[in-house]
């Protein structure tokens, strides 16, 4: 049984799998900052601590790893290479329960990052096998929303398992679930590679990495469009990483409480990112083929429109009816992005290195965006703090929402490049074929 487009329905059962994965991914990642106003007091941690267990010392190791297995995926059977991650993250979860400070909950957190950087890179690469570029949006933008999920379950979790069975447990509980999975995973068959009509043979010798690296750079040097769609999804990601205070911010200077924010924000998360990436997935094939400009182009004018909303949301208090808005539409636009921003970059790559890219570009998302946005945001909440300013939060993640800013004019310029990168890929790969005899 297949649907219009000629894709079998175990493509979709996959896929929906894929996406369970996903949501595992980010409730195990998501949960140290939805607990954190049950964790940053337990463990007596200050505001830079928790953006360095958030930030850097999560994402460092998840970025620069997560390049490797982008490599690995690119070389090795896949669904065995994610099973191997899956079960290293969630046994390292319930580590983390066992937390007695901030050096003990550092240590799991780092490696936890290394087991998570598998699944995206070697997923995504799994999916564009398995999907034909007029589809790709949609597969992107279901597989992610593993996100909206994922943070929208870890609120939820911490709103109504937290005060139940405390957070420990839910870190312990988590990690046996994943565990379950990674066995699952273990069963999967490999997917055939291959880039639209050309399938790659795979009989043919695995690209060495020094090849896969020369790729990757001719690819990014190649096509501005590549290069404008991932600077722009970097600055996306600067409020993204901030708004891991968001739960802090809503308690200390929004008059919440903290389970019952996390029940109200995790249905927000779960119910507005859904929808955003229906409707980035879907909405962004249909720009696609109605304008002939790039996915990048439907980010723009996404984000134009909400901006106005996401600034109001940071300055209205929290009985305000903008305030529920803003969350709603920060998940919303969150979820719109995933589609549209990855289905471009596997689009303007060759196939044998598409893992690699999608690593690379998780890399800069999270080691420079999320990872400038969580750090840089917890000593400038701190240092506001110290000299007295009133709502140090609120004017820090205001500060980052316009700084985010900056991903207009990228995803502009790159929309208007993607047809004429697109079409020179193709016809480098129609040519390869050629010169090769296949």
């Amino acid at each position: 049984m297949s649907d219009n487009n000629g894709v079998p329905a175990r493509q979709y059962a996959f896929l929906t799998f894929l996406t369970l994965l996903n949501v595992m991914n980010f409730v195990d990642r998501q949960l140290l900052a939805s607990f954190a106003n049950f964790i940053v007091p337990d463990l007596g941690l200050t505001d830079t601590e928790f953006g360095l267990l958030t930030g850097i010392y999560f994402i460092f190791f998840y970025a620069i790893m997560g390049l490797f297995m982008g490599t690995l995926a690119d070389r090795l059977h896949r669904p065995r290479l994610i099973a191997f991650g899956l079960a290293m993250w969630s046994i390292l979860t319930a580590v983390s329960g066992m937390a007695k400070g901030f050096a003990s909950l550092a240590v799991p957190r780092m490696l936890i990052g290394v087991g998570e950087s598998i699944l995206t890179p070697t997923a995504m690469s799994m999916l564009a096998d398995r999907f034909p570029a007029s589809k790709l949006g949609f597969a992107s933008g279901f597989y992610y929303m593993g996100v909206p999920i994922g943070v929208g379950a870890s609120l939820l979790v911490v709103g109504y398992l937290g005060p139940a069975i405390g957070w420990r447990n839910c870190f312990y509980l988590l990690g046996g679930i994943g565990i379950l999975l990674a066995i699952v995973m273990l069963f999967v068959k490999e997917t055939p590679r291959r880039h639209g009509e050309f399938e790659v043979d795979p009989n043919a010798a695995k690209p060495k990495l020094s090849e896969i690296a020369r790729t990757v750079w001719s690819s990014l040097l190649s096509s501005p469009a590549l290069m404008l769609t991932m600077a722009g999804g970097v600055s996306l990601h600067f409020i993204l990483g901030a708004a891991a205070f968001d739960q802090l911010w809503y308690v200390r200077e929004r008059g919440f409480d903290a389970a019952e924010v996390a029940q109200i924000s995790g249905w927000i998360a779960m119910i507005a990112g859904v929808l955003g990436n229906l409707f980035g997935g879907i909405g962004s094939d249909a720009f696609m083929r109605r304008t002939g400009q790039g996915r990048p182009m439907f980010l723009f004018w996404i984000m134009l429109a909400l901006l106005p909303l996401n600034i109001i949301y940071r300055l209205v208090p929290g009985d305000s009816i903008w305030f529920f808005i803003g969350i709603f539409v920060g998940y919303f636009q969150l979820g719109c992005f995933y589609g549209p921003t990855f289905a471009t970059v596997q689009d303007l790559v060759p196939p044998q290195i598409r893992g690699t890219m999608v690593a690379f570009y998780l890399l800069s998302l999270n080691l420079f965006g999320l990872g400038i946005g969580i750090t840089a945001g917890g000593i400038c909440i701190d240092l506001m703090r110290d000299a007295g300013v009133a709502e140090p939060y609120t004017w820090t993640l205001l500060t980052f929402t316009i700084i985010s800013a900056l991903a207009l004019p990228c995803f502009l310029a790159a929309g208007l490049r993607y047809r004429r990168d697109q079409q020179a890929l193709a016809a480098k790969l129609a040519n390869d074929q050629q010169t090769s005899g296949v």
